[in-house]
């Protein structure tokens, strides 16, 4: 039985709007913020995309000799290679610049992803996404991390829906004895035009499964954000995000600039 648009935007709105009864809490390291969707990158394809997060008001102290979020620009360049029609590998390089730091290295991420097929004709998007990596003890107390990040998205006429219910787990630092925690992230946006879409991204970090934090230690972010659809080889997203708590970096703006090449083969997308 399907479901009509109508009725899966109303689940989306209720969804999120139960979500974000609660209050959000430390502050996330926000240098590639993306609710991810269910496709991959197509074989000898390279995608090529830079993630830029200004943080205008955000944590102004040093916590646990951590670099206070506040005034911080983050620049992160992600480049996926497509391996097969249902597989890809990404890999991350964040970098951070702030007054009295400077530009600086932070850490590198890989990530590879497999995808449901096509054949299997499923009724939604859905792929899998695993995340290990490292970022500098000044940016993060957790150095080592891995993150695995289920995806599901479905498109219904000009209404599209994401979302990622991830699992995250600290292999060196201060919370590598917390076991699993769960970082979910969604997405609802409407085509207005063939070329702009708009809607409402949610970010989120509840702490540890079956013990989450207290709402003031939670993280919970909001963004509104566009979409430009202005060629298949481009993906532009923009959007300003809000948290809600003192811990959560209050402010961000946000930017996202892709472009997909293709290598030995000709291109299908003009």
């Amino acid at each position: 039985m399907r479901s009509s648009p109508i009725k899966l935007a109303a689940f989306a709105v209720l969804a999120i709007s139960l979500i974000c009864c609660e209050r959000s809490g430390v502050a996330q390291g926000n240098y590639e913020i993306q609710v991810y969707g269910a496709d991959t990158v197509a074989p000898k394809t390279l995608m090529t995309e830079l993630h830029s997060n200004f943080t205008p008001e955000g944590q102004k102290y040093y916590i646990n000799g951590v670099i206070p979020t506040n005034h911080q620009q983050h620049e992160t360049l992600e480049l996926t290679e497509g391996i097969t029609n249902w597989s890809e590998i990404g890999f991350y390089v964040f970098t951070s610049e702030q007054d009295g730091h400077g530009v600086q290295w932070v850490g590198d991420h890989i990530r590879p992803r497999v995808r449901a097929p096509d054949s299997w004709h499923l009724p939604v998007g859905l792929s899998l996404s695993t995340e290990i990596g490292y970022q500098r003890a000044v940016y993060s107390p957790d150095t080592w991390t891995w993150e695995i990040r289920p995806i599901i998205d479905k498109t219904a006429g000009r209404w599209y829906f994401a979302v990622n219910p991830a699992l995250e787990r600290t292999l060196h630092g201060p919370d590598v004895n917390q076991g699993l925690g769960f970082s979910p992230a969604a997405k609802v946006s409407y085509d207005f035009t063939r070329v702009v879409s708009c809607g409402v991204e949610y970010y989120a970090d509840y702490g540890r499964l079956g013990a989450f934090d207290s709402l003031h230690y939670q993280q919970q972010q909001i963004f509104v954000v566009t979409d430009l659809n202005t060629s298949p080889k481009w993906e532009i997203n923009i959007g300003v995000g809000v948290g809600s708590t003192a811990s959560t970096d209050h402010l961000i703006v946000k930017g996202i600039l892709g472009r997909r090449f293709d290598w030995g083969r000709k291109s299908a997308i003009e």
